[in-house]
């Protein structure tokens, strides 16, 4: 596989961040390779002047294109952006990421060697290490996820995770009921686990990397925290409604009820199934709705007694 037969397109998208976009625009205008690339940035139906920084952007870098997408979400957002995007690798990162300089030869490096991955996570590292060490992935070596397994939340991020374009066109691509801006956030993961369990193996990879620079303190965890439990609740109830992945999903909630301890386990717990009910509504999904109604109360009960017991 040579650079000169591959393009790789970048995804990143933003709402309201025009004055903090400057570190990622310079780190993609500073990509040294000879592989055919791009970069999609895609203004999520911002009202500040974020149009105007990228568009003058892309005018010092013709790498750089302009995308606009007015329904608020990133699923909806990425959705839309690969759908675009002319490259058959899709990798996607976030607006306060910056791109290691080696970012795009290292990327094409990994799916050369792993040509039958659908899916491939890289390197997340705290920019700034005053942050909290959240939302990053520092992680030395290689993992493989097979396909048609559960997978956990949180295996692979959305802050630097790439895609092969015909695995998205199978799978349908992003969920755009999901992600930051909705209720839900979970698009990362969602798009992981429909690549699992359209047959296709993901993996993680070191090699290629990003920092994040997230800019969120120690007091900012349990919010974060917070979202993610009902990002986990939708993403196990969309998987637990399908029937080829409703066993491997129903027991490993089991068994994450099961292992919850404390009350921060018991709110967890509790949030989860909330918003397992809420994704549920939102899709009317009532008959669905009416059983896990019915049988929620007895397991928040069962990790309430286990908060209790000594």
């Amino acid at each position: 596989m040579t650079g000169d037969m591959i393009t790789v397109s970048i995804v990143i998208c933003t709402r309201n961040r025009a004055q903090s976009l400057g570190g990622t625009l310079t780190s993609l205008m500073a990509q040294s390779t000879k592989h055919g690339w791009e970069a999609l940035l895609v203004d999520n139906a911002s009202n500040d002047n974020t149009a105007e920084v990228i568009r003058a952007a892309a005018e010092r870098d013709p790498h750089l294109r302009y995308l606009s997408v007015t329904r608020i979400g990133l699923g909806a957002a990425r959705d839309a952006a690969w759908r675009q995007a002319k490259g058959r690798i899709i990798a996607f990162t976030d607006d306060d990421c910056y791109l290691a300089a080696d970012y795009i030869d290292r990327l094409v490096e990994a799916w050369a060697d792993y040509p039958d991955a659908g899916a491939i996570g890289g390197r997340i590292r705290l920019h700034d290490p005053d942050d909290a060490p959240i939302t990053i992935d520092e992680r030395n070596l290689a993992e493989v996820y097979p396909a048609r397994a559960f997978l956990k939340a949180g295996a692979l991020h959305g802050a630097n995770l790439t895609f092969r374009r015909e695995v998205l066109e199978a799978t349908g691509g992003f969920d755009p009921e999901l992600g930051a801006g909705t209720p839900f956030p979970c698009e990362d993961i969602d798009a992981v686990a429909a690549t699992i369990w359209a047959g296709y193996p993901a993996r993680f990879d070191p090699r290629f990397q990003v920092s994040h620079h997230h800019g969120r303190k120690a007091c900012d965890v349990p919010r974060i925290m917070e979202g993610y439990d009902r990002g986990r609740g939708a993403y196990f109830m969309k998987y637990i409604l399908r029937t080829d992945s409703r066993a491997a999903y129903m027991s490993a909630w089991r068994d994450s009820l099961r292992h919850s301890y404390g009350r921060d386990g018991f709110q967890a717990r509790r949030r989860e199934l909330s918003y397992a009910l809420r994704w549920l509504k939102s899709r009317r999904e009532y008959v669905a709705l009416a059983a896990v109604a019915a049988v929620a109360p007895v397991m928040i009960a069962a990790t309430w007694l286990k908060r209790k017991l000594p």
